[in-house]
C-alpha cells in the first residue's frame, strides 16, 4: 500500500481529497490520484467506507470513500510536497510494526477488509 506522509495531518495516510459540487466520487478518486501521485492508475471502489467526528473550530463528520488503485508500483510517483513529506510504499506487516498512532486512525481495519 502506497503511503503519504501528509505534512498538516502529521500522519501516513492513503492520498485523496474532497469531491466538487456535482463532481462523481470516482471522478474524484481519479483526478486525486493525478493531482497528488500524478498517477493516471484504474480505480475501482469504494473499496470501504468510514465516518469519522472531527473536532476543533469547525467540528463536523466526514465521511471517506476509499477507493483503490491498481497500477504498476515500477513506475515514479509524483508526489504534491506541498502536501507531503514524503511517500512509501509499506506491507500491512510494517505497518503492524510500526504501530497505529502514526497512521490514519482507520487503516487496520481497512487492510484487514482487503485480506
Amino acid at each position: 500500500m502506497f503511503l503519504v506522509d501528509h505534512r498538516l495531518a502529521g500522519l501516513w495516510l492513503p492520498a485523496g481529497g474532497h469531491v466538487e459540487p456535482r463532481e462523481d466520487p470516482l471522478t474524484t478518486a481519479r483526478r486525486e490520484a493525478m493531482e497528488e501521485l500524478g498517477v493516471d492508475y484504474p480505480v475501482t471502489g469504494p473499496a470501504f467506507i468510514t465516518v469519522t467526528p472531527t473536532t476543533g473550530p469547525d467540528p463536523h463528520t466526514d465521511v471517506s470513500l476509499w477507493y483503490v488503485l491498481t497500477g504498476d508500483r515500477s513506475l515514479p510517483i509524483t508526489l504534491d510536497s506541498r502536501k507531503f513529506a514524503g511517500g512509501r510504499w509499506w506491507t500491512p506487516a510494517e505497518i503492524a510494526a510500526a504501530g497505529p498512532s502514526g497512521f490514519e486512525p482507520h487503516i487496520g481495519r481497512f487492510l484487514a477488509k482487503m485480506r
